[in-house]
């Protein structure tokens, strides 16, 4: 057999893959992956009141949901009524060269039919509260908490076999996500079509990420030149974010105020850009936009 029809029969064959992942599902899914959702983290901001509100907005809107968050140490686990969801756990996670096994816990939101995906680890979540220590300094592992948050976000969605028209990414936290998408998950069927939204808000990070961190974001299909903007010296927020904003189809301003560096780069980006709003129709009619 030629050589040209091998290659024609290894696309026809992805290409009847990806239609059968599709004929599967809804063309309108969303997931959304936060770094932070009110009640879950008990004091109420306008980003986590945001986070909790959307996926509710969707659902009624007609669109199918599922929320992913980190599983820190301040989720009330018996409170949120959480629930280790065994088969979706056990994978290990390399991160610096060393095996981080990811875990999975799942509880419904209150007061709404929304499922929030909970990501844990022992060494990177359990019994730690959010993103800084009592002493207000952030943890010294952000960076790799950062990484491991994301790709087990991703793994899970993979055996979940649920795939989602939208992803929308909230926080610093999920800033990973549009690189890995574009890169890492563009062949995978369950993530090739799907549009990548970034919520751009004003919670920062003030301890940069070492010189070391493109290292540890680098996996297969990772080239060197995606990650030429962190090379070699330290990842502030802004860095990550532009670096999100690049692999980004859209953007959504979730705050009133925002760090005007990063929202001036985001408008050179050419790309969609929602203006701060609390208003769930303009949320809705901007994701249906985006699956024209």
């Amino acid at each position: 057999m030629q050589i040209s029809n091998i290659f024609c029969i290894f696309a026809m064959r992805n290409y009847i893959l990806t239609l059968k992942v599709r004929l599967m599902t809804d063309q309108n899914r969303i997931l959304f992956i936060s770094q932070e959702i009110y009640p879950y983290l008990e004091e109420v901001t306008p980003i986590r009141v945001l986070n909790q509100q959307l996926p509710g907005w969707c659902q009624e809107a007609g669109f199918e949901t599922r929320t992913f968050m980190p599983k820190f140490g301040d989720v009330n686990e018996r409170r949120a009524q959480l629930h280790d969801v065994i088969r979706l756990s056990g994978a290990n996670l390399i991160i610096a060269d060393a095996d981080h096994p990811l875990l999975i816990k799942v509880a419904t939101m209150p007061g709404s039919r929304v499922q929030v995906y909970f990501i844990d680890n022992d060494d990177y979540f359990h019994r730690r509260k959010g993103v800084a220590g009592e002493n207000g300094q952030d943890f010294h592992d952000n960076d790799e908490r950062c990484i491991f948050f994301v790709r087990g976000v991703l793994e899970t969605v993979k055996k979940l076999r649920w795939t989602p028209s939208i992803i929308h990414c909230s926080g610093w936290m999920a800033a990973l996500a549009p690189l890995y998408l574009k890169h890492v998950y563009a062949d995978t069927p369950f993530f090739a079509d799907t549009k990548v939204v970034l919520s751009i808000d004003n919670n920062v990070y003030t301890t940069p990420f070492g010189t070391n961190f493109a290292d540890k974001v680098r996996i297969e299909g990772i080239q060197p030149y995606h990650l030429r903007s962190l090379a070699g010296f330290p990842v502030g927020y802004e860095e990550l974010l532009r670096l999100a904003i690049d692999n980004a189809d859209a953007i959504i301003c979730a705050a009133p105020e925002i760090n005007q560096r990063v929202m001036n780069y985001a408008q050179t980006s050419g790309k969609p850009i929602m203006e701060y709003c609390e208003n769930k129709e303009d949320y809705i009619k901007f994701y249906n936009s985006l699956l024209v």
